[in-house]
């Protein structure tokens, strides 16, 4: 039984050589039944496709039909024992839609393969046939699409038969590509004569010679073109060299006025360049006088704000002092020392205090209504400062506010603020260092905050 198998097999590499005597003479040799029912029908499927392959290779009218009609028996017995669903019985029905050029039943048994475990050989076999399909009903794209597929598989499986990439190159040619389908049949010839398929190689010869021809008329083409170039360039030349010469001449009486021209360019450069150097200064100085206005203008506005609350805050401590003054000299003249010492006693300091931050507050919002944001902003969102009252300012703004002001003079700013100046500076520290500019520049950042 081996031997018979190995007869088989012999006679598949046989038809890929394109010995078909030797492969008939082979399959001839061998007892089918000595052979299993998966054997027959593998001896049956080879059986088949050496007389197909004959027909293709004879393309005679006569013993063309003779061995299609014995390759479409020999299927079908090859059929007959594969066990139904399996990958040699759904090939061998492909193999029938495809004679009978059925493409929705090949579709519907295409479907069915593309559900088993298939070798790369196998999808190359499956994609060609559908390849065919395609071509006869005219669809050249979903043809080239599986032929394609066919050569990769052919590629993938080392088959070095080359009768995929041949058609591939075939599609290619006939849709102009003929770069790509010079490649392709080249590498399809290479294939075949590594194989010593000969049948490949007659197949191949009409489309290598149609390639080769049209390559041959292109180089043709554009040789005379060449020429026709070569021709036109040579008539350029000739004119152009008649134009240089009167432009020659025609430089040399223009050389003189353009030494004039080009004298008085260079001065009128020059003094350009000096007036150019003298409006940026201008420029310049505008721009630094128009900052000055701005802070003078915004120091005057700060002035009169601050120099009417000032004035208005004096003269209730006055009026304050004066009742005072007249409370305790009733008092004194009355000798009621320990009432006078109460009312000493309820002068509430801390109010006084509280009530002219409050003013402050009050006066220095009004002139800097984004000072609060525009601070915040040198922040990160979890390091801004949060107000419960608009209108009061935390003791860390307002030390900042009092910068704003000019008064950068941190025992002024312990002073005016009842604290000590070591308190200032740890506050002042601690501000700076939440900060994500620089602690040098943060308060040059401060002044910048403008009034309204």
């Amino acid at each position: 039984m081996k031997l018979q198998t190995a007869r088989t097999k012999l006679a598949y590499t046989l038809r890929s050589a394109g010995l078909f005597k030797d492969a008939f003479d082979t399959l001839k040799a061998i007892d089918v039944r000595q052979l299993e029912p998966r054997y027959k029908a593998e001896f049956y499927e080879i059986y088949s496709i050496v007389c197909i392959e004959l027909a293709e290779y004879d393309q005679d009218a006569y013993y063309q039909p003779y061995y299609t009609a014995k390759s479409d028996a020999y299927a079908d017995t090859a059929a007959q024992y594969s066990r139904p669903g399996s990958y040699p019985n759904l090939a061998q029905r492909l193999y029938r839609a495809k004679q009978r050029n059925d493409l929705r039943a090949s579709l519907a048994i295409y479907a069915q393969l593309q559900r088993l475990p298939l070798t790369a050989h196998q999808v190359a076999i499956n994609a060609s046939a559908m390849a065919r399909l395609y071509e006869n009903a005219g669809l050249k794209e979903k043809a080239l699409q599986f032929m394609t597929l066919a050569a990769i598989s052919d590629i993938k499986s080392a088959t070095k038969e080359g009768i995929a990439l041949f058609k591939v190159s075939d599609y290619c040619y006939q849709r102009g590509d003929l770069s790509r389908a010079r490649w392709y049949i080249s590498e399809a010839r290479k294939a075949a004569n590594f194989y010593k398929a000969r049948q490949r190689l007659v197949q191949m010869s009409p489309l290598s010679t149609l390639i080769d021809g049209r390559q041959i008329s292109l180089v043709e083409k554009q040789r005379q073109q060449a020429k026709m170039y070569a021709l036109a360039i040579g008539v350029l030349a000739t004119l152009l060299l008649g134009t240089a010469f009167v432009i020659y001449f025609q430089l040399r009486r223009l050389q003189l006025t353009g030494r004039l021209l080009a004298t008085t360019n260079q001065e009128l450069h020059q003094n350009n360049v000096k007036l150019q150097a003298l409006n940026t200064k201008q420029q310049e100085l505008n721009s630094k006088l128009q900052e000055l206005n701005q802070g003078l203008n915004e120091a005057n506005h700060v002035k009169e704000e601050y120099i009417g609350y000032y004035f208005n805050n004096t003269s209730r401590y006055i009026d304050k002092l004066e009742v005072l003054q007249k409370k305790l000299s009733a008092l004194l003249s009355t000798k009621q020392v320990s009432s006078a010492q109460q009312l000493v006693k309820d002068i509430d300091i801390k109010s006084e205090r509280m009530a002219l931050f409050k003013g402050f507050d009050t006066a220095f919002i009004h002139l800097f209504p984004n000072f609060v944001a525009e601070f915040n902003a040198l922040f990160t969102e979890a390091d801004r400062i949060q107000l419960a009252d608009e209108h009061l300012l935390t003791t860390e703004l307002r030390i900042f506010a009092l910068i704003r002001l000019g008064i950068n003079d941190s025992d002024q700013i312990s002073r005016i603020l009842g604290y000590s100046i070591h308190t200032v500076y740890a506050y002042k520290t601690r501000v700076k260092n939440r900060s994500f500019l620089p602690n040098e520049t943060f308060e040059a950042r401060v002044l910048a905050i403008q009034a309204t």
